[in-house]
């Protein structure tokens, strides 16, 4: 567990963070280190703590989440794709909080009792769907946020319960809220990145533009393709090419570029990608969402290959609507397409346009901001509303058309004015049943015969009223989706 200690005496007194990121890739602890460099500029924050949940599983649990999904995304990529589908609509599971995910789970509840934190943000689902689970039993009152690393917004990321979810664009703000997300719990920050406080270098017009060429942080073979397909490019052009931790594909690569001089510099994994991103002019890689922010926030169009089905693609997609990239499906064709962007006048620097208006700098500070300066208590999502949601998904309608004792209600806090519960309109009768109050609203209370409640509305009132004794509410409809 990374450690950042209090700033100083006066911050004593101040929010305790937790951030939980699962090492599943690099792109979920990047966005949590972001989130802890941005934790530096608030004054509000005493401590903060970082956990990768899989380095305190088990040894046999870690290989199979960390490594697994890798060995698929090569040797079976139809299946990662068909398994990112298939998981895609909201609720369809439970969350992964399976019996063995959950033995898994024991160091991290020790760890969030161990340090206390009155705010938690999680950059990855595993965390996330593990919180939900410890707001509703009561274990945790902090302020919890959920934090998505793709463009693309993905059904596991919706937890049945939390405070703030921060989504990377705008259109995956607008499909949470035709889910039936109230506009007080969602909002589009973009992926959190590590703030560059250096000035960008100034290059010299003069020089020939300058390509980018990762393998990613483990060193993809496919970037020996990449680097052999440039070597028959007829515009002028330098590269630098990152191997990652791959030593054997640094070395391979150095062995095929001899011949070019110094046009072509190899390197392997280095702490210097952002500023190799400023200097650059077109990078080639996989559209990563970590690393696509990165670009986009640098202002440095992408030439993407290689995308992992699933989240890596939708991130192609949408670099694509946005003119900051173009896609190769064919490894003998990326020469030929990167002359093409070279070589036609002012579209490198459209796209670079395109890039730098795509980019989400402030991210990491807007997630933080978000959740502390957001609503006290967490919005719970009862499992009757969430069967609403998936079935509203699985027919493609939008929750606030669906009629009937199934029909979503939210229930306001009239104290804070923060939506504190989506729920079906059949379990709001139940509740007004018992807490209907005089003014037409009702008054949650914590029940003296708590056993006479259905175990829903009690973990319903338990998350909901914290430590409080009572809290007035009032019902609300959907109505019409928010433009």
């Amino acid at each position: 567990m990374a450690r950042t200690p209090a700033r100083d005496t006066d911050t004593a007194g101040g929010e305790r963070l937790l951030i939980l990121s699962a090492g599943v890739g690099s792109g979920h602890n990047s966005a949590a280190a972001a989130v802890q460099q941005a934790c530096g500029a608030r004054s509000d924050i005493a401590e903060v703590q970082v956990l990768d949940v899989l380095k305190v599983s088990s040894v046999l649990y870690r290989a199979l989440l960390a490594k697994g999904y890798f060995v698929l995304a090569k040797d079976l990529p139809w299946l990662v794709d068909w398994a990112y589908d298939a998981s895609d609509p909201p609720f369809r599971r439970r969350g992964p909080i399976d019996p063995w995910t959950r033995a898994n789970a024991v160091p991290v509840i020790d760890a969030i009792r161990q340090f206390r934190p009155t705010a938690i943000v999680c950059t990855h689902f595993l965390p996330a769907q593990l919180l939900a689970s410890l707001l509703l039993r009561g274990v945790t009152d902090a302020r919890t946020a959920v934090v998505t690393t793709d463009y693309d917004f993905q059904g596991l990321w919706l937890p049945g319960a939390f405070h703030a979810l921060f989504v990377a664009r705008e259109e995956g703000r607008m499909e949470l809220l035709a889910h039936g997300l109230p506009l007080d719990r969602v909002a589009a920050t973009g992926i959190p990145i590590a703030q560059q406080f250096n000035p960008a270098p100034l290059r010299d017009a003069g020089e020939p533009p300058m390509l980018l060429i990762s393998a990613g942080a483990t060193g993809g073979d496919y970037a020996v393709s990449v680097v052999r397909q440039t070597m028959h490019m007829q515009s002028p052009f330098t590269a630098t090419v990152v191997c990652g931790r791959n030593d054997a594909l640094r070395q391979r690569i150095e062995r095929l570029v001899a011949p070019a001089g110094d046009r072509y510099r190899v390197l392997g994994f280095t702490s210097e990608m952002p500023q190799l991103m400023r200097r650059a002019d077109l990078f080639v890689g996989k559209p990563g969402g970590l690393s696509a922010s990165e670009c986009m926030a640098a202002g440095l169009p992408m030439v993407l290959v290689n995308p992992i089905p699933g989240q890596e693609v939708r991130n192609g997609d949408y670099l694509l609507e946005q003119g900051a990239a173009v896609r190769c499906n064919s490894s003998s064709t990326i020469g030929w397409k990167i002359d093409e962007v070279l070589r036609e006048p002012g579209r490198l620097e459209r796209m670079q346009a395109a890039a730098r208006g795509t980019g989400r700098p402030d991210a990491a500070s807007d997630v933080l901001t978000g959740l502390l300066d957001g609503p006290t208590r967490p919005l719970v999502v009862t499992r009757a509303a969430q069967r609403t949601i998936l079935a509203a998904s699985e027919q493609r309608v939008v929750a606030a058309d669906l009629t009937g004792p199934s029909s979503l209600v939210r229930l306001i806090d009239s104290i804070e004015d923060s939506t504190v519960a989506l729920l079906q309109a059949e379990e709001l009768g139940d509740l007004q049943k018992r807490y209907a109050a005089s003014n037409g609203g009702l008054v949650l209370r914590r029940g003296r015969a708590p056993v006479s409640l259905h175990w829903e509305a009690r973990r319903l009132l338990r998350a909901i009223l914290r430590g409080d004794e009572a809290l007035p509410v009032r019902a609300e409809g959907l109505g019409a989706p928010p433009a």
